[in-house]
Parts: structure tokens; C-alpha cells; sequence
């Protein structure tokens, strides 16, 4: 099995909402906001970047949840998981909750954002940190430096 043939299947906590991702994400992250830590009651919220093309919806639908603005934060409507966010304006890229997915164990965080909202005790392993988020002109060498990493 190649990278681009593996799948990775993820649910919301009741299930009733499945999806999958295949191949490898182009960037794993923790964002560290303090909105990711309302809508995951948590420090942070963990999540892995893939093509929108790599993900699939296969049961059950969602709704939009957490603001309802250029990030469209998709949710179960029945348990409230948040599941995905689809992010207005960059249409072929979808951010999943890696927590969610069979394989969580592997998407540690290799970027992590808006430390400077991060709680103090909070610490993750990633290999690059961002006091907010990182500028639009700094994905392509973070999406090289990534997938140079896991190449290894």
C-alpha cells in the first residue's frame, strides 16, 4: 500500500456521522485560540490538513456549528461532535479533527498556532509555533518542511 492509498476512518462520539481521508495530511497542527478551546473544551484542538479531494462524508450529515462565518465549522447534529471545518476562500482544503480519526495517534502536531493565546501548562511537540496564525505566504515551505518530515 502506497501513502496515497491509505485511508483512515473517523466518527463523530455517536457515529451516526462517518468520514475518511486518504493519503497523508499536508500539515498537522494544534491550534491553541481560545475559540478552538470553547467549542473542544479543552487547551487546544488537534487537527490534520488534507485535499478536500481525500475526504469524504460516507454516513450521515452535518451541520454548521461554532461561528458562522468564513470558517464553516462542520458538527453531528445529533452528539455535536465537531467534526471538520471547510474554510471560505480556500475551497479545495479541508481541516479534520484528528482526534476523530481511527489513527489519531499519528497527527502529532507539527505546527501549532495562536500561542499567544495558549494556557500556560498547555505544551505540544510541534516543530514550529506561531503566535497567531502563520501568513498565507508561509504554507508552501511549512507544507515542504512537513511532508520532508514524514518522508523520513
Amino acid at each position: 500500500m502506497t501513502n496515497s492509498d491509505k485511508l483512515s476512518h473517523g466518527e463523530c462520539r455517536c457515529g451516526r456521522v462517518r468520514f475518511l481521508v486518504r493519503g497523508e495530511p499536508l500539515v498537522t497542527s494544534a491550534c491553541h485560540c481560545t475559540g478552538c478551546q470553547k467549542m473542544t473544551g479543552s487547551a487546544f484542538s488537534l487537527s490534520a490538513l488534507y485535499p478536500i479531494s481525500a475526504f469524504e462524508v460516507t454516513e450521515g450529515e452535518t451541520v454548521i456549528g461554532g461561528l458562522h462565518g468564513g470558517l464553516r465549522h462542520q458538527f453531528c447534529d445529533h452528539c455535536k461532535s465537531w467534526l471538520f471545518t471547510l474554510i471560505e476562500g480556500m475551497d479545495e482544503l479541508v481541516n479534520v479533527r484528528a482526534t476523530l480519526l481511527d489513527t489519531a495517534d499519528t497527527y502529532e502536531p507539527f505546527i501549532e498556532t495562536y500561542t499567544s493565546e495558549r494556557l500556560a501548562w498547555a505544551k505540544t511537540p510541534a516543530v514550529h509555533s506561531f503566535e497567531r496564525f502563520p501568513e498565507r505566504d508561509a504554507f508552501p515551505a511549512l507544507l515542504a518542511a512537513f511532508a520532508e518530515r514524514a518522508a523520513r
